[in-house]
């Protein structure tokens, strides 16, 4: 596959889950704003929009600021998402195009600033429902092969980062192993698990008893559930894999072994270790997910003239 292709499919499937979990978790934040204390809502934005990648503080209001950045974040990840389809619109179906370019001028229409701080929930939910109907069509519509890898490649590459850093940053402010989930609390990981569309998913294993430690393993080591860091990373390794024995195992060893210790990690690592630094071990989800991305350049899309004339 030419270099290009496999850029533009691997963006367009990262801009698209990263616009629709900026979706989804402002909806969970907008439906848990009356059980918030009035008192808790700049920290709570400033969390949240730090959470979904904004690395400068919040300016003026906080509620309205951190909505101009999702917004953002949303109508812009369709655009470059559609952009990235365009320039590749003969690998991928007539349905994924028909679906991707829908959802753009949906977005443009409902995305000015006025439309989306009155009826932002619009917007929301169109992204939600477009994102995973744009999945179930590229399923059933594309053949599985090295495109088709390389758009599950973006795609959970993009979860794992989003959902590890998501996770770190909820337990950093909220997590006291000394004390129990109460009150407000209790809200904010019911607003965690419904982020990651984790909650019905969590209650089927351990019934609605919110705890930290069992958000935490569900969200992290859940190896069934499609939202887990685990999942996604599985995922990740078998693309990876595909895309590897494809081109040839002589061009990413590396890339394999850095997403197969990522997969070993997650499997075999005990929650009572994650738990004792959090930080640490989410923060080295994101930077082995950083390698790999830096991997996947380095052997299929900048790789030297010299190695694809080998080729």
């Amino acid at each position: 596959m030419l270099s290009r292709v496999a850029d533009n499919l691997f963006w367009m499937s990262r801009y698209l889950e990263r616009a629709e979990h900026t979706a989804r978790v402002m909806g969970v934040q907008w439906n848990l704003m009356l059980e918030y204390e009035p008192g808790s809502a700049e920290r709570r934005w400033k969390r949240v929009t730090a959470s979904l990648g904004r690395r400068e503080p919040l300016e003026g209001d906080a509620f309205t600021a951190a909505q101009s950045f999702a917004l953002a974040q949303i109508v812009g990840g369709i655009a470059e998402a559609r952009e990235n389809a365009r320039q590749v619109r003969e690998q991928i179906s007539s349905e994924m195009w028909e679906e991707l370019n829908r959802l753009f001028h949906e977005s443009k229409r409902m995305g000015t600033p006025d439309l989306f701080h009155a009826q932002g929930f619009d917007l929301v939910y169109a992204v939600i429902r477009s994102s995973n109907l744009f999945q179930g069509i590229t399923d059933s519509t594309m053949s599985h092969g090295e495109g088709w890898q390389f758009i599950q490649t973006g795609r959970f590459m993009e979860r794992v980062q989003a959902s590890a850093k998501l996770i770190d940053l909820h337990f950093a402010e909220y997590f006291d192993a000394a004390e129990p989930v109460s009150g407000s609390d209790h809200m904010e990981w019911l607003g965690l698990l419904r982020s990651c569309t984790a909650f019905e998913a969590y209650c089927k294993v351990y019934t609605a008893d919110l705890r930290p430690e069992r958000a935490a393993e569900f969200l992290l080591l859940n190896a069934d559930f499609p939202h887990s860091v685990r999942f996604g990373a599985e995922r990740l390794r078998r693309a990876l894999e595909a895309i590897n024995e494809s081109a040839g195992a002589h061009k990413a060893d590396r890339v394999s072994k850095l997403a197969g210790r990522l997969t070993a990690a997650l499997s075999y690592t005990p929650l009572e270790e994650i738990m004792s630094d959090l930080h640490e071990f989410t923060t080295n989800i994101r930077r082995v997910c950083g390698q790999i991305h830096g991997g996947i350049y380095q052997a299929y899309i900048s790789y030297p003239l010299d190695a694809a004339l080998e080729d």
